[in-house]
């Protein structure tokens, strides 16, 4: 890591890169492909003009990417560790945000009785012709309700009404971290505005909103970073194994949002300030969802009609942004990485299911109350970037949602998978403010991006999977995030691959291609089906989030991997 001499400006300087071409037009070039089977699917090409990732200087190709294991959670700071003139670059925006927990002599954030009244509130204050809607998706495992608020010019609120409603849903989710409080309070903040009268009720004229504040209520109330039984609810979205990641995915699953928004936070100092002695310059961080297998047309949507607007409207607001990077938790490493590539994140879970999914991140985790205005004026300027995003592309996304659905069905038995990628390692110049002088300065950094992602194992496409009867979990799970499961009604054989540990200590299992059983009861997962690729995340054994490797797959007889279309009897079975 080099600190360059040079100091910059307050204001951190982006290579922002111009879309010239506003429009995906499809209507030139792939109507016809959208509008027939797919049989044989040619993907059109992409005709929005792809920004230029941001200037990085390429490794050495031995350079490895760093092990995707990030810092732990910043503490909060009782005292500010470095020089008061950092706060001064910080200032309050000129709007006031008051929310219940942003009142003055406030010690304490909203709480979950005080968001329940306001989102109650709100739904009696809906436009004309304007649903609004206050309902409860789950419950915490303390018992605590968790509730969202759905926006809507359809005839009513019920999933049915939105779905058939011809117009993309976009979800936001705030609060899954107890720790990250501006998260909650921006979307309270975004709710109001969709009231009659308010600044964003307008695009309710081309989208439906759904706003979930906070998704882990217990968190909240504790101030900590995980669940009541000590889960990350930031890594539950595909395991599903806490009440609140199940309540979520069913909403995502009923709703069928076409982009999902995360708001976080993250922390001014921790490691940061203990490896670079400095803290952190920018007030947003942002990534689009990275993992392997989300499908090209997903990955562009995200980064060209969601990432690029957003960080426009952050930049016109002068709020200085950056990728997401967090420090290695090796304390001899000083590479930063962005978000990791598994497949147990909102984010990233999302992009499976062909969502557009975006993580935003606002300055100050650790900060307690500190800042509070500027960063949940952060996160309602990137929100409402957001959602005008969304409103932008409505049709345009209509049309991706529509072909990636039916490219990846036609992929079933055929081509190969990635079952696990790696980040690119790169270089790249990050601003910091040093903690003792509080000047900023450029460093120049090792990077691992995951805005481009390497396989670094795959294997052959298979037409889907079996499980055995004893399988009832995993099944249930995967039913949960709106994959389609099948039970076998007559007994029969299919054409499959098991899967043996193997004995050269490799991770990766050893194939065994034969016919086998496929008993009555019994369950088979077609790849035949939009969201084949989240299953094949949870059912592939040999990555460290999969249902074998977590353990909801006990036993390597339960499971295998069909390589022809099979023939057996079975009933559709769908919630």
């Amino acid at each position: 890591m080099t600190f360059l001499t040079k100091p910059v400006s307050s204001h951190a300087k982006h290579s922002q890169s111009i879309w010239t071409q506003s429009m995906l037009k499809l209507t030139t070039v792939g109507s016809a492909v959208l509008l027939t089977a797919c049989a044989n699917v040619q993907l059109p090409p992409w005709t929005g003009m792809s920004g230029p990732a941001p200037a990085t200087v390429p490794p050495a190709a031995s350079s490895p990417a760093a092990p995707n294991a990030t810092a732990a959670p910043a503490p909060p700071l009782t005292t500010l560790p470095y020089n008061p003139t950092i706060e001064s670059r910080f200032t309050d925006p000129a709007t006031v945000y008051d929310t219940p927990g942003l009142g003055n002599g406030r010690q304490q954030f909203s709480t979950q009785t005080e968001i329940s009244a306001w989102l109650q509130s709100l739904s009696s204050k809906a436009g004309s012709g304007t649903q609004l809607s206050a309902v409860t998706i789950g419950t915490s495992q303390r018992g605590l309700p968790i509730q969202a608020l759905i926006a809507t010019l359809a005839p009513s609120t019920q999933a049915t009404a939105i779905n058939n409603s011809g117009k993309p849903t976009v979800l936001l989710v705030g609060g899954q971290r107890g720790d990250e409080p501006a998260s909650t309070e921006a979307l309270l903040v975004v709710a109001r505005e969709l009231g009659q009268g308010g600044l964003l009720a307008p695009l309710l004229q081309q989208i439906n909103i759904i706003i979930l504040p906070r998704a882990n209520p217990d968190a909240a109330a504790t101030a900590s970073h995980v669940t009541a039984d000590g889960t990350d609810l930031i890594h539950d979205h595909l395991l599903l194994s806490t009440p609140e990641a199940q309540a979520l995915a069913r909403l995502s699953r009923n709703y069928r949002p076409a982009a999902v928004i995360d708001l976080r936070e993250f922390a001014a100092a921790g490691a940061l300030l203990q490896k670079f002695q400095a803290v952190q310059r920018y007030d947003v961080l942002l990534q689009p969802a990275a993992t392997a297998n989300v499908h090209e047309f997903v990955n562009k949507a995200a980064r060209e009609w969601f990432s690029l607007p957003v960080r426009a409207a952050l930049k016109q607001a002068e709020l200085s942004n950056e990728w997401f990077f967090q420090p290695s938790a090796q304390p001899e490493d000083k590479s930063l990485s962005m978000a990791g590539l598994n497949a147990d994140t909102l984010a990233n879970t999302s992009g499976l299911k062909n969502s557009v999914a975006l993580l935003i991140a606002s300055r100050g985790s650790d900060l307690g109350r500190l800042h509070i205005q500027r960063r949940v004026h952060s996160l309602v300027t990137a929100a409402t970037a957001a959602l005008r995003a969304t409103a932008d592309k409505s049709r345009n996304l209509k049309q991706v949602e529509s072909f990636v659905s039916r490219d990846i069905s036609a992929l079933a038995c055929r081509n190969t998978l990635t079952i696990q990628a790696r980040q690119t390692p790169e270089q790249r110049t990050i601003s910091m403010l040093q903690a003792e002088s509080g000047q900023e300065v450029e460093a120049r950094v090792d990077w691992n991006s995951s805005l481009s992602i390497k396989a670094e194992q795959s294997r052959p496409r298979p037409c889907g999977y079996w499980l055995s009867a004893d399988s009832g979990r995993a099944v249930d799970r995967l039913r949960l995030q709106g994959v389609q499961v099948m039970q076998i009604a007559e007994s029969g054989q299919m054409l499959a691959e098991n899967y043996t540990p193997s004995r050269s200590g490799s991770n990766a299992p050893v194939l065994t291609r034969g016919a086998i059983e496929a008993p009555m009861g019994s369950y088979y997962i077609t790849l035949n089906q939009a969201k084949a690729h989240l299953a094949v995340a949870a059912l592939e054994p040999d990555t460290p989030f999969s249902y074998v490797s977590k353990s909801l797959i006990t036993a390597p007889t339960d499971i295998a991997r069909v390589v022809a279309a099979p023939s057996v009897v079975f009933e559709e079975e769908m919630e």
